[in-house]
Order: C-alpha cells, then sequence, then structure tokens
C-alpha cells in the first residue's frame, strides 16, 4: 500500500506521512450510495464527526507520522485523520473506527455541539469548512508597546477553501486600510503569515486585519458575521468565529482585545 509524504494542513512547516484515505475506501469497497462516512476517535470522549464522502476521497489521509517520527501520542498516535482545511476537531485523534452511510450520522459534536442556532430557532449544521480568516499576532493582547514611532505588525491569516491572496491592516478600526505583504510561501490550506510597517502617533489605536482567499472571500466584520449567523452564533458560542480581530492600543501603550462591530 503507498505511503504519501503530505505537506497539507495548517502548517507548511509540519510534513505527514500516511496513507490517502481514498486508497484505504477502495480496498475496503464502497456501495453503491455512500455518501457520509463516520471517524471516531478513542479518546474518553470518543469524538466523532460526520465526513461527506466526496472530501474522504478528495485530499483525506491517515496520518501516522509527522516531520520524520510516529505521531506523538498527543498528536493523535498511532493513526489520526487528517481532513486539509476542515475545522480541528473533524481531524479525529487516536482513529480507532470509521463507518460509511448515506447520510450524515448526527453525532454528539454535530447536533448539540459546533453549531449554530439561529433567532429563527432553526440550527445551521455542518459548517465544516474553515472560512478565511486573519489575526495580528504583534501586536496582540496583553502586550506593551515600548513608546510611540515604529514598529511592526504582523500576523497570520489562512483559509479552509484556497490559497490567501491579500491581506490589509487598518490601525483606526476598519475606517482606512492598508495591503500588509505576505511572506512565502503561499499555500493553499497554510497559515500565511503577513507584515505592515505602522509608525504610532501615540494615541489610541484599534489595530485590525482583514485577508482574502482565492475564491474572493472577504473576512467579514464581527456585525456582518452575526447578520449571517444569528446572535447565538458568534456571540453565543466559540464554533466557527471568523470575524475580524480587533486590539485597543491606549495612550500607554497596552494592547488589550475589544469587540468592534
Amino acid at each position: 500500500m503507498p505511503t504519501v509524504q503530505f505537506t497539507h494542513g495548517l502548517t507548511s512547516t509540519s510534513e505527514w506521512t500516511g496513507v490517502p484515505l481514498a486508497t484505504i475506501l477502495k480496498e475496503a469497497g464502497l456501495q453503491r450510495g455512500a455518501k457520509w462516512l463516520l471517524a471516531e476517535g478513542g479518546d474518553a470522549a470518543a469524538m466523532t464527526r460526520s465526513i461527506p464522502l466526496d472530501k474522504a476521497m478528495k485530499d483525506c489521509f491517515l496520518a501516522y507520522g509527522q516531520n520524520g517520527e510516529a505521531i506523538r501520542p498527543e498528536q493523535g498516535y498511532p493513526l489520526r485523520l487528517m481532513v486539509p482545511g476542515y475545522e480541528g476537531n473533524i481531524n479525529i485523534k487516536w482513529l480507532r473506527r470509521i463507518e460509511v452511510s448515506d447520510a450524515p450520522f448526527m453525532t454528539r459534536e454535530e447536533t448539540s455541539k459546533y453549531t449554530d442556532l439561529l433567532p429563527s430557532g432553526k440550527a445551521v449544521q455542518f459548517s465544516l469548512a474553515m472560512e478565511a480568516k486573519s489575526v495580528i499576532t504583534s501586536p496582540s493582547g496583553e502586550m506593551m508597546l515600548d513608546g510611540h514611532g515604529f514598529h511592526e505588525i504582523t500576523g497570520l491569516a489562512w483559509s479552509g477553501r484556497g490559497a490567501i491572496r491579500r491581506v490589509d491592516v487598518s490601525a483606526d478600526g476598519g475606517r482606512t486600510w492598508r495591503q500588509a505583504a505576505l511572506q512565502g510561501p503561499v499555500l493553499p490550506i497554510c497559515h500565511t503569515r503577513f507584515r505592515l510597517p505602522w509608525n504610532w502617533d501615540g494615541g489610541d489605536a484599534i489595530l485590525q486585519s482583514r485577508c482574502v482567499d482565492d475564491t474572493g472571500y472577504v473576512q467579514p466584520t464581527l456585525g456582518q458575521l452575526i447578520a449571517v449567523r444569528g446572535l447565538n452564533g458568534p456571540l453565543g458560542s466559540i464554533y466557527h468565529l471568523n470575524a475580524i480581530q480587533s486590539w485597543h492600543v491606549a495612550s500607554d501603550g497596552k494592547v488589550t482585545n475589544v469587540h468592534h462591530y
């Protein structure tokens, strides 16, 4: 059975060794009508998620090695399912069971958890792919700037649907934007670093970053995200929150997290 080296995932610095999931499924003999796959972990919570079969056959793989050694226990030893571009909890660690069906399995993690409850009472399920998101990592929360003048704004951007094509940065809460430089390599479904020089005048500032991926998707503001997913989505849970992140820089240089719509 073929062994393949993969550089997919959220970090281009990790290299995974594994077998394409499509190879395993074909060897097992998929039946007509198969549409969904169930992956179950061997952890105490038995983390279990449904995955569309089309995605499983496209680019998922079973990983048993990372960066030239066996996967470490905290990373899912001895076997981990890798689902490029999908949210982290779907990359099941300590994989112990795979099942195929014609419908999603409606597990605990995709009914009571990882859903967005709308004001109408309906819940949005299976928001699987990570939408484009960026975040400024410096300056960021709890940091202290050592005075006004030149500072470099740096951060990370990513998208589960492709490559990052542009990142803009604002120092005034989104009123004006400047295009940041992307640091290569810029790869699909990988972290992309960005940087921008900033001359801080010493006054209050709100730093934000906004990315665009190669599908044309633009990272939304918190207000735009609430309009789509309702108040019980991004504000009522930690799931699927890809809104623009805001950092407040006070005149004394202290950086804190703020909600900015």
